[in-house]
């Protein structure tokens, strides 16, 4: 790495002062939307929808800010990378305060909360769900493989997953689905192709922290979650052959764990 002078410094200074503006900017409008919803508890689930936005939004800006540093300085802002990942997780918590974060159950347990922004269409929806998930990527890939939070991008990524799944409509998703004559049909079949490759990600991704990082029951107990509740909508649309392939994964899964646990391995 070059030596950062004092010109370069100042140079990036200048150049990320309007970013900084842009994130103060958006933080203020996340404190009066936050005010709105102290005083009208009406619509409570799209203005959460918007605050989601916001955070995606700061995200990318402190991305910008390290990107930055990078060109300029020929060094990460750590500082802008964490802020950065932290306002993700501000993100997906919204979406959790809407929608829940259960990873496995029936669509009848969260399909009152999912009433909350029922008005919001199908491609809105999906809209968002690939900016937050574009975003995560981004952050990841600007940390880098040698990084202490390469694990705790799991749990990033799997909330994503959880979030990404209940904002969709399941009982209206199943009847487009199979309807190629809907407008939203394309729409549909992609956004379920994404609910399933996250969690198929989510439960490699945990059973990987469990094995190779914390050893711990709870990593391999949600990776299998992750596992039931891909084949829970396997079921939901009739794919016979891959529920089946995913019972007996579980099963695998399920008897490692059994037998780690015997052996004294995990805790």
């Amino acid at each position: 790495m070059a030596k950062i002078t004092d010109e370069s410094r100042e140079d990036f200074f200048v150049k990320m002062q309007p970013y900084k503006e842009l994130v103060q900017q958006a933080f203020d409008k996340e404190k009066e939307i936050l005010a709105l919803i102290a005083k009208d508890s009406s619509g409570v689930g799209y203005k959460k929808l918007l605050l989601a936005e916001q955070m995606i939004y700061i995200s990318t800006l402190y991305l910008i800010i390290n990107n930055l540093s990078v060109t300029l300085l020929d060094a990460k802002n750590t500082d802008a990378l964490n802020d950065s990942r932290k306002t993700l997780y501000k993100a997906i918590i919204y979406l959790e305060e809407i929608v829940t974060d259960t990873i496995d159950a029936p669509y009848a347990d969260y399909e009152d909360k999912l009433a909350e922004i029922s008005n919001t269409p199908l491609e809105k929806r999906y809209y968002i769900v690939r900016k937050l998930g574009l975003a995560i990527r981004l952050v990841i890939d600007a940390y880098g493989d040698n990084t202490k939070w390469k694990w705790s991008f799991v749990e990033l990524e799997g909330r994503f997953a959880t979030v990404a799944k209940n904002m969709f409509d399941m009982k209206e998703g199943m009847k487009v689905y199979f309807d190629p004559r809907s407008p939203d049909f394309d729409t549909t079949v992609y956004y379920v192709r994404l609910i399933k490759k996250l969690f198929d990600k989510s439960a490699t991704g945990y059973r990987d922290k469990y094995e190779l990082s914390t050893k711990r029951q709870d990593d391999m107990r949600l990776g299998i979650n992750y596992l039931l509740a891909l084949r829970r909508l396997n079921i939901i649309l009739n794919e016979k052959e891959e529920a089946e392939e995913l019972k007996k994964k579980i099963v695998v899964w399920r008897t490692k764990l059994e037998k780690d646990q015997k052996q004294g391995i995990c805790r």
